[in-house]
């Protein structure tokens, strides 16, 4: 009686998926992709180019012509006569404490928030982050009748106190959702070693919170240092008005001058770019880590 031997067929490997789809996708995305982003580039460079014109570059080619000299006096008028370098020094002298005083007092509320058992706690944040949906046009002539009640309107401190009280809600809101995401344990672990309320917040939740720290100071620095519509409201001396107010008065005095008029519009945008390029890596961490929590 024979037997029949039966041989196993060799299974199919499994070659690579096919590239050519992904190839295809990758094009069309590239191709769709790059009209966009020199369409959104194209005003910027327009901008930069023209604040290195001369005046009489532009009066003899007109705007749109591609540049015969390039200058400085654009910069020079701006920083001098413009007042440009005068209202950046303001502009600093304002969004330093405001964002460092808004993170400081939205860490303190967020951390007492996440880590206690106060009554009414949710109420109290959905309180603070719901003063941020009020439009702030409604908002002008109230707050200037407080600043001028206390005493400090048309001053530099009115505007750091409106940034900081309108910018502690949400600044409390996303501080307390990466604070609540921090394990108990850790902090557990650290009272019963000795450490106390304080040296919890210093050694282990601010450093945990580095991230969303960042992010936010990138976000706060922007919004206060480009701010246009307080600083109008609550200042009236020309001398103390930030760079964006100072813009403003520039393009009335100097409606003909285009050079000096697109310079200060990138003096006034060096600063912010400079911050989110120095901030971006811990910007988009920060970013990463709402996103998966």
């Amino acid at each position: 009686m024979s037997t029949a031997t039966l041989t196993p067929v060799p299974a199919k490997t499994a070659g690579p998926p096919p590239t050519k789809p992904k190839r295809r996708r990758g094009w069309v995305f590239h191709a769709v992709m790059a009209p966009l982003t020199l369409l959104w580039v194209a005003p910027m460079v327009f901008v930069l180019v023209l604040a290195f014109r001369s005046f009489d570059d532009i009066a003899a080619n007109g705007t749109a012509a591609w540049p015969v000299s390039l200058s400085l006096e654009g910069f020079r008028e701006a920083l001098g006569r413009g007042t440009m370098g005068r209202a950046l020094w303001t502009s600093v002298q304002v969004t330093v404490p405001a964002v460092l005083l808004s993170l400081l007092l939205a860490s303190w509320a967020a951390y007492a928030l996440s880590r206690f058992h106060i009554p009414g706690r949710r109420a109290i944040l959905l309180t603070m982050l719901a003063g941020n949906l009020l439009p702030p046009q409604i908002l002008l002539i109230p707050v200037s009748r407080v600043m001028e009640s206390l005493g400090i309107y048309d001053t530099l401190y009115a505007l750091v106190a409106i940034h900081v009280g309108f910018g502690l809600g949400f600044y409390t809101f996303v501080l307390h959702g990466f604070m609540r995401s921090i394990p108990e344990e850790l902090t557990e672990a650290a009272r019963i070693d000795g450490a106390g309320v304080v040296q919890i917040y210093a050694r282990i939740i601010m450093p945990l919170c580095r991230p969303s720290l960042a992010a936010l100071g990138a976000l706060a620095t922007t919004w206060i240092f480009n701010d246009l519509i307080w600083a109008i409201t609550v200042l009236r001396t020309e001398a103390k008005l930030p760079v964006t107010a100072a813009l403003l008065n520039l393009q009335g005095g100097y409606v003909s001058n285009w050079n000096v008029v697109a310079a200060a519009s990138v003096i006034a945008a060096v600063p912010t770019a400079i911050v989110f390029f120095a901030f971006q890596r811990h910007f988009v961490s920060g970013l990463l880590m709402g996103s998966s929590k």
